[in-house]
């Protein structure tokens, strides 16, 4: 008796494990170890914009552009003038902002940066930057603007007071990894500024998506991330967290820096290659060339940047710290935002600087192009 319950036993153990092994193969599937995440988005080939990449026309008629936004498929332009254009299957809606002071008329002044957070669909609020004058001086602002039915309107000011003037009033807005909204100001043609902690101009900005001050800002009760800028108008972050931005150089020595919390970029004591004690250089500078550089966007590796007066799309390579033309046939570019399929930007010929053919300003797409390496 004892062997044949201990044969029914083996019997039943085996037929256990047959269904169980039917039941993982053709009922619920075997459970599978997902891969360990990782900061960085890995692509099977490289892949980048080149200088044979043909622009290909999405938008045009834009009036003095300034930032592009992409957000759940639908592009929002700023424009100096005081509108954002959307544009949606080849169709573009200019909508009003209305604000609550007169925009300034100030060279490279006027309604420039925005970000959109991740509620906006929500909300239907954004961020924007803006000048205006008071009492025969320029400011700049940032505050939440709200889409309605047939324009946006000012809610809330975040900031006030940032220094504008003739020239340099900065201007790019962008939302970082960390949440958190940065804000680059231009020294507002008053150099020493940029070197006073006490104010708001030639600085790089940092604050909580609600307009408070984050606790681990470098500096006490202060939104300074960084300063020692002459007028930086382009943020991008790469994989790994880090931030470069670009700056405007005097007499060309324009510049991109890597930014570091509580760093010191130099202006005005430093550019090029000069150095100082407490004081950074550039990661690279276009010498006695002048770029221009505006918006910048990073991808698969490599930053592109926007060139005003140098006029194109540049990329540059933060490995080999190089710096190549990619576009160069559109004129005076912006900014610029890339995706998973490729690159867009925006022409700037219609502020009075450039040349400006027939229908621009344009939006334009560069597709993507496998490496030749």
């Amino acid at each position: 008796m004892e062997g044949i319950r201990i044969r029914t036993l083996f019997l039943c153990i085996v037929l256990l494990v047959f269904f169980n092994g039917c039941s993982n193969e053709e009922g619920e599937p075997r459970k599978q170890t997902e891969p360990e995440a990782s900061h960085e988005t890995q692509t099977p080939e490289h892949q980048e914009v080149t200088n044979k990449t043909e622009p290909q026309l999405v938008a045009e008629n834009l009036q003095t552009p300034w930032e592009i936004v992409l957000y759940d498929n639908v592009f929002y332009v700023s424009e100096r003038t005081g509108t954002i254009v959307t544009i949606k299957d080849g169709n573009q809606i200019r909508k009003k902002v209305q604000l609550s002071k007169d925009l300034a008329n100030q060279p490279e002044a006027g309604l420039l940066g925005i970000a959109f957070p991740d509620n906006f669909a929500e909300t239907k609020t954004a961020f924007a930057y803006y000048s205006y004058q008071e009492n025969n001086d320029v400011y700049q602002r940032v505050v939440t603007i709200q889409q309605m039915d047939n324009h946006w309107k000012e809610v809330e000011v975040l900031i006030d007071h940032i220094p504008g003037g003739q020239f340099h009033q900065g201007g790019r807005l962008e939302i970082g990894p960390d949440n958190k909204l940065y804000i680059t100001t231009g020294d507002a043609t008053n150099p020493e500024l940029a070197q006073d902690l006490d104010s708001l101009a030639g600085k790089v900005l940092r604050m909580n998506l609600d307009g408070s001050m984050p606790n681990d800002n470098p500096f006490k009760n202060s939104f300074v991330f960084t300063y020692g800028h002459r007028n930086p108008q382009g943020l991008a972050w790469d994989n790994a967290g880090n931030l470069y931005a670009t700056e405007h150089g005097s007499d060309a020595y324009d510049e991109i820096n890597r930014l570091q919390r509580g760093h010191n970029y130099g202006w005005p004591v430093t550019r090029g290659d000069k150095t100082a004690e407490g004081m950074e250089t550039p990661v690279v500078h276009s010498g006695e060339n002048t770029w221009a550089p505006s918006g910048m966007t990073y991808l698969d590796g490599d930053f592109y940047f926007a060139s005003l007066r140098g006029e194109g799309l540049r990329k540059f390579n933060p490995n080999t710290n190089t710096v190549e033309l990619i576009v160069d046939n559109v004129g005076r570019v912006r900014d610029t935002l890339a995706t998973g399929k490729g690159i867009y930007i925006i022409t700037n010929n219609t502020d009075g600087r450039g040349s400006p053919t027939d229908n621009d300003d344009r939006l334009l797409f560069l597709p993507l192009r496998k490496s030749q390496s």
